[in-house]
């Protein structure tokens, strides 16, 4: 019996402190979408997008109330790396908005860039304005419409980009038509010479061998971030050195500072390591089991 009583103490416990971590979560927004639930919650200052009820499977955007510039997640900061290799892209898409994060920053630290975001989800545009302080202007467009799609019609039109975003993911995981080999070489196309692919992916996650070989594929060798999330930095053309990059990354030095990102934590992340196997089968159109893979 003591037993017993102990057990159910200790499971009662854990029911309390998961009920008051999701009591300590205030629901500002929801709606159900044609794509997906879209919640906006709200903590100790902290206000995130998720897309699943008390943010159970991870958050999509986090802004930090009481300083809206500063980012709030790691993988916001390590995208933003992407300038170590570009320091002046001119010309940038980003597929998946989220909260605006990204786009609102290098609106700050890049004023002659244009920008042309995708997001497949207009209710996840209208939660970028309304709750995430996104404003798109005469250099910021919106384009409501799925990634691909996207890429697709801007290769038949002969755009290209300095720099590509890809942090598109709905309540899982990365949308599997976003992660094959087909769709790497559209990118890829899209891609000025020496231009720069930054994709935010999981650093942990059944996909994590099929991903990387997949985007070797395409790219060959490419630097490997990781601090939670892992970001993918590959280059249309070689990758820069480290004095490039060491130097590069006093560029923006002051500018990024407002956003909390700073050299001292980018720098050591850069990797070109392979840790993962290398004879892991390229995912592709006609195989791409994304959902089946990420199970953990």
């Amino acid at each position: 019996m003591r037993v017993g009583a102990c057990l159910a103490f200790m499971v009662a416990l854990c029911f309390a402190a998961v009920a008051v971590q999701a009591d300590s979560q205030k629901l500002l927004h929801s709606e159900r979408s044609l794509y997906r639930e879209v919640l906006v919650y709200e903590s100790s200052g902290i206000r995130c997008i998720c897309f699943t009820r008390n943010c159970r499977v991870g958050r999509q955007t986090c802004m930090d109330t009481r300083r809206p510039d500063r980012f709030a997640l790691n993988y916001t900061r390590m995208m933003l790396g992407a300038l170590y290799l570009q320091p002046q892209p001119r010309s940038i898409l980003i597929i998946g908005l989220g909260g605006g994060t990204l786009p609102r920053a290098l609106m700050k630290v890049l004023p002659e860039a244009k920008i042309d975001t995708v997001e497949i989800d207009p209710a996840v545009v209208r939660v970028a304005k309304q709750y995430f302080d996104f404003s798109p202007d005469s250099r910021v467009t919106v384009a409501e419409q799925d990634g691909r799609v996207f890429v697709k019609r801007a290769i038949r039109e002969q755009r290209q980009y300095d720099l590509i975003m890809l942090d598109a993911f709905d309540h899982e995981y990365i949308p599997e038509h976003l992660l094959t080999r087909e769709f790497l070489s559209e990118v890829k196309t899209l891609l000025t010479p020496g231009g720069v692919l930054a994709a935010n992916t999981f650093s942990s996650s059944g996909l994590y061998d099929h991903e990387s070989v997949t985007y070797a594929a395409v790219f060959g060798t490419f630097f490997n971030l990781k601090k939670e999330n892992r970001v993918i930095f590959a280059v249309n053309g070689a990758l820069p050195d480290t004095a490039s990059i060491n130097t590069n990354s006093a560029v923006h030095r002051e500018d990024f500072a407002a956003f909390d990102v700073h050299p001292e934590f980018l720098l050591p992340l850069f990797s070109t390591r392979a840790d993962w196997n290398v004879k892991a089968r390229i995912l592709t159109d006609q195989y791409s089991p994304a959902n089946l893979l990420n199970l953990k």
